[in-house]
């Protein structure tokens, strides 16, 4: 029995509260933090903390899932892992490489398990994409496209979200292809970013940038570009990975992943698992702007995002009940997903701000 407290309760931890009352072998004893912490303790039912060293000094509990706002993962990772509590950090695990170091140092001295919460890679259309590539279905991966964009109105408050000093801005809330893509490609050699705000000013927006447009040299001798924003009244959501043999389409928006072999020929898949789930994700891309979609804490997450979410905590409840690493998801365990990413992200936006191209090559380390 893995016994887990929660550290912020919004909308990824009250549907993780939720999915630990449910799953075999999971026992949630206790939450802390968020908007819905108090009221989930009632709903599940468990222990309602007041403060954070309260919940990591409880000694029936062996894990915590830090899902609070991005800025303080930091602290919640340094805490549990001076209790000696296992650690799953939701994305971004942190907002400087800095940062991230000091928190997988810090597992590794008090010799507890980190996992980088990046759930891309538990989706079930992804893993096969990542195997249809290893298998050389397209040949060397040589070029790479990911779009996350769409136009955001206003809003009638401004979230945490929306301000750079506590969220990362796009880039770092939305890690999530730049991750998937190194773990393709391998790390980021060189950066360049050019951006800014030009849609969104005003008292009535935040201050992250609205327009984020990266081009990428990576280690395997490829490249890539990317899109972030709220800027765009044409949205996308999607990656596309060219190779030497063939190429790969995931579309988000329609929930498919498209192949096309060396012989041209065009083989589908779904993205998830079940019908329901694959017709949730499209449903809720029509009602939002593109693939600029923030969860609410009034929310709850669709079936798609809460199936994925499940498969994640299941894979960290295994591991820590003593089933071994996949080679798989051994990036997610020994830090290589939670520094890359980071360490990309950081020098990225030190592009933007000094408009030059930023080296990598010296410290980065692989993402394989």
């Amino acid at each position: 029995m893995l016994r887990v407290g929660i550290v912020g309760v919004g909308y990824f931890g009250a549907e993780f509260a939720k999915i630990c009352g449910e799953l075999d072998d999971v026992e949630l004893v206790a939450v802390y933090g968020g908007r819905d912490a108090e009221e989930t303790a009632r709903k599940v039912p468990c222990c309602f903390e007041t403060s954070l060293q309260n919940l990591c000094n409880r000694p029936d509990i062996d894990a915590v899932l830090i899902t609070s706002p991005n800025f303080a993962h930091k602290e919640g990772v340094l805490e549990a892992s001076r209790h000696s509590k296992h650690v799953f950090c939701e994305k971004p695990i942190a907002l400087s490489l800095a940062d991230c170091e000091e928190m997988l140092t810090a597992c590794q001295e008090h010799s507890v398990l980190f996992m980088a919460g990046h759930i891309l890679h538990f989706i079930s259309g992804l893993r096969k994409v990542k195997k249809l590539i290893k298998s050389g279905v397209i040949g060397d991966p040589i070029i790479a496209h990911a779009e996350r964009t769409g136009w955001e109105p206003k809003q009638p408050n401004i979230s945490w979200k929306k301000r750079k000093k506590f969220s990362g801005g796009h880039l770092f809330h939305h890690i999530h292809e730049l991750d998937f893509l190194q773990n393709i490609m391998g790390p980021a050699k060189q950066v360049h970013l050019m951006g800014g705000n030009r849609g969104h000013i005003g008292k009535a927006f935040g201050d992250e940038d609205d327009i984020l447009l990266l081009s990428i040299e990576f280690s395997n001798g490829g490249f890539g570009t990317m899109q972030y924003g709220t800027a765009f009244h044409w949205d996308e959501h999607y990656i596309k990975i060219n190779g030497t043999r063939g190429a790969i389409n995931i579309n988000f928006q329609k929930s498919t992943v498209k192949v096309r072999d060396e012989n041209g020929q065009i083989t589908q898949y779904p993205l998830h698992d079940l019908p329901e789930e694959n017709q949730a994700r499209i449903e809720q891309y029509d009602r939002m702007h593109g693939g600029i979609v923030y969860g609410s804490p009034s929310e709850r997450p669709p079936q798609w995002l809460s199936n994925v979410m499940r498969h994640e905590i299941a894979y960290f409840r295994d591991v820590l009940l003593g089933h071994p690493i996949d080679d798989e998801y051994n990036f997610l365990f020994d830090g290589t997903s939670a520094r890359s990413s980071i360490h990309t992200a950081e020098k990225a936006m030190t592009s933007l701000l000094t408009h030059q191209v930023i080296d990598l090559s010296d410290s980065q380390k692989g993402n394989k």
